[in-house]
């Protein structure tokens, strides 16, 4: 929960800074593209996080990195997180911070889980109905999960919408078993 709140706070001084400067949609990108390399490369974390590597180092090999790939001022970011000895925070920082922006656009992320591959008609179908129903835009990433049966699963932040067929075949189980249903 401490590291949450810490990485909150500095993804939010973070977005604070970019919209002062007026630089928000460029440490955006920033942002996704330091989440990637850090997501892609586990070895460049570990060597982060390695307390026998000095923050002088930690930094040249961030600046040999990212300088030429980002903004000067979320260089001297990457700079301050590790001056303050919170590298082990750096994706956390950064993933929320394109969570802070998102929200800030009135755009949600939404994980669907569906029992097959659905076709571009269908992904545009659920895209408008969610993104109505939610009042946001909706940046989609499609999963597929065979043991579902049919239909989907979609995940926004917390909130799961579960329209399965396994999910209403237990509803009706459980309903039979309670009672709670007859048939003629």
């Amino acid at each position: 929960m401490i590291d949450y709140k810490v990485s909150y706070r500095y993804a939010s001084s973070l977005l604070k800074m970019a919209e002062e400067k007026n630089i928000l949609k460029d440490t955006a990108a920033d942002a996704e593209l330091i989440k990637k390399t850090l997501h892609e490369n586990p070895e460049l974390k570990r060597v982060l996080e390695n307390p026998i590597v000095k923050p002088h180092d930690k930094v040249a090999i961030l600046d040999e990195i990212f300088k030429s790939r980002v903004n000067n001022e979320t260089v001297k970011f990457l700079g301050f997180i590790i001056h303050k000895n919170r590298e082990d925070l750096l994706f956390d920082i950064f993933h929320k911070f394109v969570e802070l922006y998102n929200e800030k656009l009135g755009i949600v992320n939404v994980e669907v889980k569906t029992a097959f591959e659905f076709d571009d008609d269908q992904k545009e179908k659920l895209k408008n109905k969610l993104e109505n129903y939610l009042n946001k835009k909706a940046l989609f990433n499609f999963e597929t999960d065979k043991d579902i049966i049919g239909g989907f699963i979609a995940k926004v932040g917390d909130t799961v919408y579960d329209a399965s067929l396994k999910h209403q075949l237990t509803l009706l189980k459980k309903q039979f078993l309670s009672g709670g249903s007859f048939l003629n």
